[in-house]
């Protein structure tokens, strides 16, 4: 049996148990996060570290009497020590739910159904995957993280619902290193993941790493603060993205006004109409289920043509205010966010540019003046200076401060017509499931402080 299977009859078993021992007015929801996974760093493209790691993490969610604890821990992978752990944390939150104040906003638990949906890959044989990043490496400073393997979530509750999801997939997170006349430290960063690997697009994505890395040994561009026409690529909207799940569309953060989109939300300001974002569990990324087992919509439009039509709204929300939930974490951030293509298309980037900065990455993200949507961050890795449709030199970092009314609205305009899917490659602590699909997108105006 694969160790989705083993994994996933271990859990219900242990499931059958919990669930059956609960008491009058008790109700229980029990989650599951596991993974199989090899990991493997890369240093000077040689291996460094190759590690597999099997892990399972259960967390309960017991409510009684209008309150709710969780508790978290790891299965053993024998059955009457992890019915005991259970057992004794069942037990503790029976004790907790008795002095505990009582929550107005906890929901009862529901029965939504059940759903199992399973993500299976193609991954490569290790000798095959080290061979090929021998050769396509060769020569470079080649650093970087691969994880494969398959990763498995899956809900149960004392009302009967039953949900599952798994992904068998891998990235290869990596970045080329060099450094230019003047002695600055230059990187290219890199990201090849997907459930299927496919040598021909992995060397691919290396040759195009190693195109930027050769205009990255040329001496730098310094650029004055100011406004420059920008480019954004893929990687980089995802990270503007990225911090929209920041209570950005959450219908919660709203109505306690620590929404950063309040104007746009309260029909203040628009957007342009070549931006459209929202969720998308047809990319398979993650489970269209939250911890509590709550179906979100295949698909939900949030922005249309500039205008907002949904906020994602949790189960607590819509209880707290009277509104009709969305199937949103508690978070109420994206999980697989979609952004619309346009129609520039990938090989008039930069003609269409002309003359500005060409951003393939950001970072150190963070708002800056929530109330007007103002995000600060900088420029990362390959960054360039591109006169007339040509690439001139490597930029320094710059530092920007610039609002998402602008950059998404008054200033937007163009929006590439491929959009690519952006694998999630955090690991801290487990392997993380999600991703975005994301286009480029030209700027006209952008604002750089230093």
């Amino acid at each position: 049996m694969s160790f989705i299977g083993i994994t996933l009859k271990h859990f219900d078993e242990l499931s059958e148990v919990c669930l059956a021992s609960l008491k009058s007015g008790e109700a229980l929801t029990l989650n599951i996060a596991a993974e199989e996974q090899h990991y493997l760093r890369f240093n000077n493209a040689r291996v460094r570290q190759s590690t597999q790691v099997e892990q399972h993490r259960v967390t309960l969610c017991f409510q009684a009497n209008g309150r709710r604890v969780m508790y978290c821990f790891d299965l053993s992978g024998a059955f009457d020590q992890d019915l005991v752990s259970a057992q004794s944390l069942l037990d503790r939150a029976r004790l907790e739910t008795t002095v505990l104040p009582e929550d107005p906003f906890v929901s009862p638990l529901e029965n939504h159904g059940g759903s199992e949906q399973h993500h299976t890959g193609q991954l490569p044989e290790l000798s095959t995957l080290l061979e090929q990043v021998s050769v396509e490496a060769e020569g470079s400073d080649f650093t970087g993280l691969y994880a494969a393997g398959p990763q498995l979530r899956a809900t149960r509750n004392s009302e009967g619902l039953r949900h599952v999801f798994s992904a068998e997939g891998f990235f290869l997170d990596y970045s080329l290193f060099t450094v230019n006349p003047a002695g600055e430290n230059k990187a290219v960063k890199g990201l090849y993941a997907g459930r299927e690997w496919q040598p021909e697009q992995f060397s691919a994505a290396i040759a195009a790493s190693r195109l930027q890395l050769a205009m990255l040994k040329r001496d730098s561009q310094p650029l004055e603060p100011g406004h420059h026409r920008v480019f954004f690529a893929p990687a980089a909207v995802d990270a503007l993205l990225g911090i929209l799940s920041w209570g950005a569309v959450s219908y919660g953060a709203w109505q306690k006004g620590d929404c950063a989109l309040k104007k746009l939300i309260e029909g203040e300001v628009r957007l342009s109409p070549l931006f459209h974002l929202g969720e998308s569990f047809s990319l398979g990324l993650a489970p269209r289920f939250n911890s509590l087992g709550e179906m979100a919509p295949e698909r939900l439009t949030l922005i249309e043509d500039g205008t907002i039509h949904n906020l994602l709204i949790s189960s607590r929300s819509a209880r707290e205010y009277g509104v009709a939930g969305n199937g949103a974490e508690a978070g109420e951030g994206l999980r697989s966010p979609v952004m619309g293509a346009g129609s520039l298309e990938d090989s008039a980037i930069l003609e269409t540019l002309g003359t500005g900065v060409y951003v393939s990455n950001l970072h150190y993200l963070n708002w800056s003046d929530l109330q007007s949507a103002r995000v600060t961050g900088m420029t990362r890795y390959a960054c360039f200076w591109v006169e007339r449709g040509e690439i001139v030199a490597p930029i320094r970092d710059l530092r920007f401060d610039e609002s998402l009314y602008r950059m998404f609205g008054t200033e937007l305009e163009a929006v590439t017509t491929s959009p690519v899917v952006m694998m999630e490659t955090e690991t801290y602590g487990q392997r993380s499931l999600g991703g975005s699909q994301v286009p480029g997108m030209l700027v006209r105006d952008f604002r750089f402080t230093l």
